[in-house]
């Protein structure tokens, strides 16, 4: 696995690719659903994520499709637009921004996320799809899958649709939802089940929950699962061919389109940079993703989809932890979930609308409880509250409100903690009680900016009359011209007025210091 090339493991990319098919499809169709649009449209989308940015990209294990972040924008856009052909449009364009940005080199905007904040978002989206996949495991499917926002589209919130599924348990759906569970879980831990380990447990839960529910219809009991509410409900070929959409490019001229195109080009940008950022640090190898690169395969992606009647996209965590946690190692797990997709889709959907949402609601409870394991939680709080703060507040803002307001609040969370501990680390603060009296050392930072001046400023005002001081800037490599100005003030006048005998140590390199003048010079780099 040194070079990890597309065919190094295939079994395991195979095996990954199937599990990831299984997750993606339901949320395809219901992300397509929740948007207004028609149901295939979802199909095409996580198609063309699959394969086609799954080719482009050089992320090894992120799987691209249609997101649940961007249903708002799409069913607002969809009615504003007066048509899904109009906002196909709307969608090509936008993957020509997204081609624009990564040319910019926009992707580099990723590496400004803080750890706690991407740890954060992670474990959010797991308490999410636990929450959101609780109720489909009890039979109660009134939520969309892929509706990940807490206010849902019927205006109730995720735990009243929590709370109502107690009330409407459908008593076969859980049964599969528990027999489900209980296979996945024996199915990582039993070592005797390594030799078949080829066969991921997802799918064998898939084919027994067909086989069990069929039983039950078979029998007559009240167990049957027969309503397609809480079955895959993949649309027929007239429904498709009714359905299909081409873009219709005489809206190019219309301001609306544009704003629409723009709109989905920076969220999708965003989501994308989000969900790479999470993935390379899922990566068990510690893979490194061109996000440039990333958000042209993005562009390109977007365009086809848009041509074909598609979906925009967005790399997803979702699918993406469900192709790492199934054994996914390159970019053929998720090329290979794409070409089920559409293979399946136009096949056998007659087999794959027989399949219990429950029982996949158990496949994805289980990538939701690896995504928000306590053990995470614990290791935050072990890395201090600069750490855990930040995460905490990540983590309830990502699932209270939504992905991207829930990251920008948990960044300036993080923005404040770093501001916080760049004032804590501007200098270290030193006293000696010797016979002749005080001797206080105050040892500069490496950096010290401006934001520090308002802490040194209290430091020296608060120094004893005379003391002897020692203000060393051996280390230091930058001073902001305020500071410089302050300490100025403070030999000059402050220091003569207490008595303090002063000695600065260490300014030579970037300033001159005699027993007149505190004067600045240029630095080496300067002169040459």
């Amino acid at each position: 696995m040194s070079n990890h090339s597309i065919f190094s493991n295939v079994r395991g990319d195979l095996a990954s690719g199937l599990v990831v098919f299984l997750v993606a499809l339901p949320l395809c169709l219901g992300i397509a659903l929740a948007s207004g649009a028609p149901l295939f449209s979802g199909i095409v989308s996580g198609v063309v994520g699959g394969v086609m940015v799954g080719f482009l990209s050089n992320s090894s294990l992120s799987v691209t499709g249609p997101a649940a972040g961007l249903t708002a924008i799409v069913l607002t856009a969809i009615t504003d637009l007066g048509g899904f052909d109009v906002f196909l449009v709307a969608v090509i364009i936008a993957g020509l921004l997204q081609i624009g940005l990564g040319f910019a080199r926009a992707g580099s905007f990723s590496n400004y996320f803080p750890t706690s904040v991407i740890e954060g978002m992670l474990a959010a989206i797991g308490i999410i799809i636990i929450l959101k996949q609780i109720p489909h495991a009890f039979g109660h499917d009134v939520d969309n899958e892929g509706d990940f926002f807490f206010i849902e589209k019927s205006g109730h919130s995720t735990f009243d649709t929590l709370l109502e599924s107690i009330n409407f348990i459908h008593g076969g759906a859980l049964i599969i939802a528990l027999l489900s569970l209980a296979i996945l879980i024996t199915w990582d831990k039993v070592s005797a089940l390594k030799k078949i380990k080829m066969i991921p447990g997802a799918l064998v839960v898939v084919v027994l929950s067909i086989i069990l529910n069929e039983l039950f219809i078979k029998s007559g009991s009240v167990l049957a699962i027969t309503t397609k509410n809480h079955l895959v409900n993949l649309p027929s070929f007239n429904e498709i061919k009714d359905g299909f959409a081409w873009p219709n490019f005489s809206s190019l001229t219309n301001q609306k389109v544009w704003i629409v195109a723009i709109t989905i080009a920076a969220v999708a940008s965003i989501e994308t940079l989000l969900c790479i950022e999470a993935t390379d640090k899922l990566d068990p190898f510690k893979r490194f993703t061109d996000t440039n690169r990333e958000l042209k395969a993005q562009g390109v992606g977007n365009i086809v989809s848009g041509l074909l009647g598609g979906l925009p996209m967005t790399s997803v965590v979702v699918r993406s932890s469900a192709n790492i946690n199934s054994g996914g190692r390159t970019k053929l797990a998720t090329i290979f979930h794409g070409v089920l997709l559409i293979l399946f889709a136009l096949s056998i959907p007659f087999i794959l609308n027989k399949i219990p949402l429950s029982a996949l609601a158990a496949v994805l409870l289980m990538v939701g409880y690896k995504l928000a394991k306590p053990s995470v939680f614990i290791h935050l709080w072990k890395n201090g509250f600069s750490q855990f703060i930040p995460f905490i507040i990540t983590v309830f803002a990502v699932v209270g409100i939504d992905l991207l307001k829930g990251v920008a609040i948990g960044l300036g969370v993080s923005i404040l903690f770093i501001l916080y501990q760049n004032l804590k680390i501007a200098y270290s603060f030193k006293k000696e009680s010797l016979h002749d009296g005080d001797v206080i050392t105050i040892k500069l930072a490496q950096e010290v900016s401006f934001l520090n001046k308002a802490a040194i400023k209290s430091t020296l005002g608060d120094l004893p009359e005379k003391a002897v001081v020692i203000i060393d800037a051996t280390n230091t490599k930058y001073i902001d011209f305020d500071v410089v100005e302050m300490l100025k003030d403070f030999r000059n006048v402050t220091a003569i007025d207490k008595e303090i005998k002063l000695t600065l140590k260490g300014f030579k390199e970037n300033y001159t210091v005699d027993n007149t003048e505190f004067k600045h010079v240029k630095n080496k780099d300067q002169n040459n």
